[in-house]
């Protein structure tokens, strides 16, 4: 029979490293989130190897005395959790365990003077026995330094990464502590190069930018929604400002960072018809809950969290960031790219090579050298004045100011696909498609929230779809939902649906196809998305068929009606998959282009 003994404490020490440090990474975010809590206004953090052979912290915080700092080497001893009520915890760490947990697979010093002493103390720990301790001479505040992490245990020491894979996971743990506290400083260097620094006092938006991109700032909206004891603050980028994968995304909840599934998913479903299901946002969010209603104990690295009303908090994220996109929605790409820029022609054009032809190829006769080039340049003349693939009628009206017609005039279309406007400070070209799509989907909205749109157009003699039955079920099951919206349907037979009524805004849509493209969309999103998520992709879908296709021709009545329509729609800006509906040339970059400037 095995019997039942105590553990040794060094080796519980290990066990609860195993849980708290996985890599060293894990032990910054430990130290860090020790210097925040400790008041800190600058927090300064240095690495070796990307913090395989070094971390150190230093922060100019309240400090410790001996006693605290032997104290503080102990289990389940914090200073962050005044009493009992484990749940009420309002720091960024409380578990007590990080720093002898650290200490029991490292080499730890431990340096500290607290504020108004003159005098600072050093303990030295390594792999969880004490080496050493004595007087200090360093500023008010604590530094701690953490070398060869796992040396002593080959078996962890192996699973670790590479130098460079864990100086990226360190700089993604301090950019997101520095970006929950914009009232604070931090300074980070890898080998004695500076890779971060800010600022205490910076405003949220200005903090984010600095730590996520410049770009950002002129792509962005501000979120701020408040419900009861709720409130979400942050900024969102603009649906055309997106990328491939979601590593820039930033959650917070009580200034704490987390991945958290729900948040996520929220941050989904709130761009699900504006981004194409490739690309992802570019955000960060702060969410502030009181302590009652979330539970941070869920994971002993902190990086998830519970909340007792889920529905409430991912409808607010949803509405949050959806009423904010409403009110910067209307921009597009801010700035033609450096790419597309450098696309645009600046050569003169070469003659036709029928010109070339008629001057290099043909035998040298000087006696008809003039006439001959002539015929052929009044050849060339002719190419140069053949019909060009653009087309342009005259337009009645001037040049509006941009606060009246922000999206200007238009002066004609592209290849039947781009019109092509004169603003007040500047060129705007407009993807009609994508464009018109956006304004479908837009009033389908309207439609389906009762604001005044007539939402059906019933059908003269109603259409028979033959779809499978699965397909019909799933159908039947959100008929209820789509009438709101102004699609009819109702059950004929077990494999068919009978289309009654189509949206009015899809009047010359083909009902058949528009109830096939419904019912996949339904088998794809299946239940992983809310009934109101799924309809809203759904609606995007609607809105394809009733848009202005590419390759239309479109007069200029119908292209100024167009550009109006845009700049009193909500997220016209962008189409329902993400890409910019128009773009503009300022007057600077057309100048540019000409050599001007």
């Amino acid at each position: 029979m095995r019997v039942i003994r105590r553990l040794p404490e060094t080796l519980i020490n290990r066990i609860a490293a195993g849980e708290v440090v996985e890599r060293p990474a894990s032990a910054l975010k430990e130290l860090v989130e020790n210097a925040v809590d400790a008041g800190a206004v600058h927090v300064h953090v240095r690495l070796s190897e990307g913090g395989l052979a070094m971390i150190e912290v230093s922060d100019d915080g309240c400090g410790m005395s001996p006693d605290e700092i032997e104290l503080a080497l102990e289990r389940h001893a914090t200073s962050k959790l005044p009493d009992e009520a484990i749940e009420q915890v309002e720091t960024l760490g409380f578990r007590g365990e990080a720093l002898p947990s650290i200490a029991s697979v490292a080499r730890v010093t431990i340096e500290s003077r607290p504020q108004g002493s003159a005098d600072g103390w050093k303990r030295v720990v390594d792999n969880g026995a004490l080496l050493s301790e004595g007087p200090a001479a360093l500023p008010p505040g604590t530094r701690v330094r953490v070398e060869h992490l796992f040396d002593k245990i080959p078996a962890r020491r192996k699973f670790l990464r590479s130098a460079r894979s864990e100086w990226a996971a360190s700089l993604d743990v301090v950019r997101r502590l520095a970006m929950a506290r914009p009232d604070l400083g931090f300074t980070l260097e890898n080998d004695g190069r500076r890779a971060l620094h800010v600022q205490p006092g910076e405003t949220l938006e200005a903090r984010v930018a600095q730590l996520v991109a410049r770009e950002l700032a002129g792509n962005s909206v501000a979120v701020d929604l408040e419900r009861g004891d709720y409130h979400l603050t942050g900024v969102a980028g603009l649906p055309t400002y997106n990328r491939g994968v979601a590593d820039h995304q930033y959650l917070f909840v009580n200034g704490r960072p987390v991945k958290d599934r729900l948040l996520i998913g929220a941050v989904r479903g709130a761009y699900a018809d504006m981004l194409a299901r490739d690309r992802h946002a570019v955000l960060a969010l702060f969410l502030q809950v009181p302590g009652s209603e979330v539970d941070v104990n869920v994971h002993p690295a902190k990086t998830e969290v519970r909340f007792r009303d889920p529905a409430l908090v991912r409808g607010m994220v949803v509405s949050g960031l959806r009423h904010a996109l409403s009110t910067g929605d209307r921009r597009s790409a801010q700035a033609p790219s450096a790419s597309a820029m450098a696309a645009w022609q600046a050569e003169p054009l070469a003659p036709s090579p029928e010109y070339q032809a008629s001057i290099f190829s043909q035998p040298w006769r000087p006696e008809a050298r003039v006439s001959d080039a002539g015929q052929a340049w009044r050849g060339y003349e002719q190419s140069l004045m053949a019909p060009p693939t653009a087309r342009a009628e005259p337009a009645a009206e001037p040049v509006a100011d941009g606060e009246r017609y922000p999206l200007g005039v238009a002066r004609g279309q592209v290849a039947n696909t781009y019109i092509v406007a004169e603003a007040a400070d500047g060129l705007v070209i407009v993807d009609q498609h994508a464009a018109h799509e956006r304004l479908v989907l837009e009033r389908l909205r309207a439609a389906g929230a009762g604001q005044g749109i007539t939402p059906a157009q019933a059908m003269l003699i109603p259409e028979v779809v033959e779809l499978e039955e699965v397909a019909c079920d799933r159908l039947e099951a959100a008929a209820e939902k789509l009438a709101e919206f102004g699609l009819v349907l109702e059950r004929f037979g077990p494999a068919a649906m009978l289309v009654r009524s189509i949206p009015a805004a899809l009047a010359k849509g083909d009902p058949a196809k528009l109830a096939a493209d419904v019912a996949d969309d339904l088998a794809h999103h299946g239940d992983a998305l809310l009934l109101g998520e799924k309809l809203d992709l759904i609606l995007a879908t609607m809105a394809c068929h009733g848009s202005v296709r590419a390759g239309r021709v479109l007069s200029v009545a119908e292209m100024n009606a167009l550009l109006r329509e845009m700049e009193v729609t909500p997220r016209s800006g962008q189409c329902n998959h993400g890409r910019p509906t128009w773009v503009k040339l300022a007057h600077g970059d057309i100048e540019k282009l000409f050599g001007r400037k």
